[in-house]
């Protein structure tokens, strides 16, 4: 059995994501290949020849590629599928994008974020936010997966490094899309999904000044990212990549400080996997207990700056 892995990466590191998404791999079984695809990406290519437990890494470089778009990376990686059996991605914001177009150009069935290998063809996900736990059994002669990374460690370095393969492209592949720009946010904190200590603020914070009064310092004493709630990112107290949640980014650091957050089920289904959850809530009865390692009933205003001021 033979296994597709693609890389996820910004053309110059390759992320934590794809170490764990090859941990899932590996344990499907069979020889793993990771695919480098990208403008640019020899540096990327290196990186992930060191991961263990790979057979060898393919590389596509042209500038067809440079930006992730879904229609020249899926129709990549349909001309590459007739040496695999299973095609993996984590679901990153990439993953999501190209792997259900890859599984339509297939005409196969897509299984999203997995949490478990059972067995090559048996797999579990989460479904209704997390509440339930689905078993999937697959039939079909290929696979087309995404992982949630947050349910696998990463893949450990290897003593040697394995082969780098090139391939050819398809001279520029057909533009159904182009890309004009990107709008990215620049901070000095660590990325949401790869930290390992994360505070996140609710709709009880009352503004974006308080936010950045109360929240913003205890993360600069911790070293820590900086999330939030959807009720907090949808009254404009924070900004959309710091939502944490079903429909924002799934983490799993090993502390979760949640302030003024009740705990509603779509935000428990992005975070209740983290290590230890410190609850931090005036209302006693709110959700977010029920998930908390600590609890403290308290008002935020009061309880941060005194953090802040110990640390």
């Amino acid at each position: 059995m033979a296994i597709l892995l693609l890389a996820d990466h910004d053309a110059t590191h390759l992320s934590d994501q794809t170490a764990k998404a090859l941990t899932a791999a590996s344990k499907i079984g069979g020889d793993v290949d990771v695919l480098v695809a990208g403008s640019g990406v020899k540096g990327v290519a290196e990186q992930a020849a060191k991961l263990a437990g790979i057979s060898k890494v393919i590389v596509a470089d042209d500038a067809s590629l440079a930006n992730n778009l879904a229609e020249p990376l899926a129709a990549l990686i349909v001309s590459l599928a007739g040496s695999y059996d299973t095609i993996v991605a984590a679901a990153t914001s990439v993953g999501k994008n190209v792997m259900p177009r890859v599984a339509a150009l297939l005409d196969v069935s897509q299984v999203s974020e997995i949490i478990e290998v059972i067995s090559p063809y048996t797999f579990k996900r989460p479904i209704y936010a997390g509440n339930a736990i689905q078993t999937v059994h697959m039939s079909e002669a290929k696979r087309v997966i995404t992982v949630r990374t947050t349910a696998f460690p990463s893949a450990s370095q290897g003593s040697t490094s394995a082969a780098v393969e090139q391939v050819p492209t398809a001279a520029s592949f057909s533009a159904l899309s182009s890309h004009v720009s990107d709008a990215l946010s620049s901070s000095d904190r660590p990325e949401l999904t790869s930290a390992k200590i994360i505070i996140s603020g609710g709709r009880a914070l009352g503004s974006s000044e308080k936010f950045k009064e109360v929240i913003l310092p205890v993360a600069d004493k911790l070293g820590a990212a900086v999330g939030a709630s959807r009720a907090a990112v949808d009254a404009g107290y924070a900004p959309n990549d710091w939502q944490v949640g079903q429909t924002g980014k799934v983490v799993a650091p090993d502390l979760y400080i949640a302030c003024g957050i009740s705990g509603a089920i779509q935000h428990l289904a992005g975070m209740k996997d983290s290590k230890v959850i410190v609850a931090i809530n005036k209302d006693e009865e709110a959700p977010i207990f029920q998930v908390a390692d600590y609890g403290l009933v308290a008002d935020l205003f009061d309880i941060l700056p005194e953090l802040e001021s110990s640390l």
